[in-house]
């Protein structure tokens, strides 16, 4: 399962399926903003698709598609058959590499010596397959993959899970409380923390990530689960040759 997961990850280049019609920012009155507002969801730009009748959405809660009315809400994986390509995930890696940007500043980054590639995992602390990719991070700065860090509480914003990242990202050392936390130890309380762990959490969110760890490659493609070191550096190294 997990090597159909990589492989369906690696069938994602980092340019839309719909780069030949024209994306649009949404008008504040448009129909589709407007009634998916009702749901909570932030339509941050409506796209072409190549489904006649509907609308690729980027949105704050991932990609969506809506007929232009917005009467009709489609959610779910769109996939090419005839080019064995997930478009949906398409569509979301250039967000993603936009999107983690902004966030650079708020990493906890455990940077290899000498640096071939980086990867960015939302992580958090209680994930099991978190901890045992943690447990590999030397095998990865060995191979020359830095590891940057954000946030993603798997219980959402509330409960112990929230608040001992909180903590670690507020602690004085936190390359050293992130490793403390995944061994089982307990965090220490931060007075004042007002770590963006929330903003981690609803970046990822509109990722289209819900479980951890989620690892975001260079080019914004998303391999959702643990891989081992070995498997990591390959698809690096395959995404940098295509």
């Amino acid at each position: 399962m997990k090597k159909l997961m990589l492989a369906s990850a690696m069938l994602c280049t980092s340019m839309s399926a719909f780069a030949n019609g024209e994306a649009t920012t949404p008008d504040a009155n448009d129909p589709i903003v407007t009634k998916f507002a009702t749901l909570g969801v932030t339509v941050k730009q409506i796209n072409p698709s190549p489904v006649a009748g509907l609308k690729e959405l980027i949105t704050n809660k991932g990609v969506l598609y809506a007929s232009p009315d917005g009467q009709f809400l489609m959610q779910g994986t769109l996939i090419d058959l005839n080019n064995r390509s997930n478009l949906t995930e398409q569509a979301l890696n250039g967000v993603r590499v936009e999107g983690i940007k902004e966030y650079e500043d708020s990493m906890i980054v455990y940077k290899a010596p000498n640096e071939k590639h980086q990867i960015t995992v939302f992580t958090d602390i209680s994930c099991g397959y978190c901890r045992k990719l943690h447990r590999e991070l030397d095998d990865l700065l060995d191979a020359g993959i830095t590891v940057r860090y954000l946030a993603f509480p798997r219980g959402g914003l509330q409960g112990s899970g929230y608040a001992d990242l909180m903590n670690v990202w507020c602690a004085r050392d936190q390359q050293e409380a992130l490793t403390e936390a995944k061994s089982g130890e307990d965090t220490k309380v931060v007075a004042g923390c007002s770590a963006p762990v929330a903003e981690h959490y609803q970046l990822g969110q509109s990722f289209g990530i819900s479980g951890t760890p989620a690892i975001i490659l260079e080019d914004g493609t998303m391999i959702p689960g643990y891989q081992p070191a070995a498997a990591l550096s390959a698809a690096l190294e395959a995404n940098k040759a295509s």
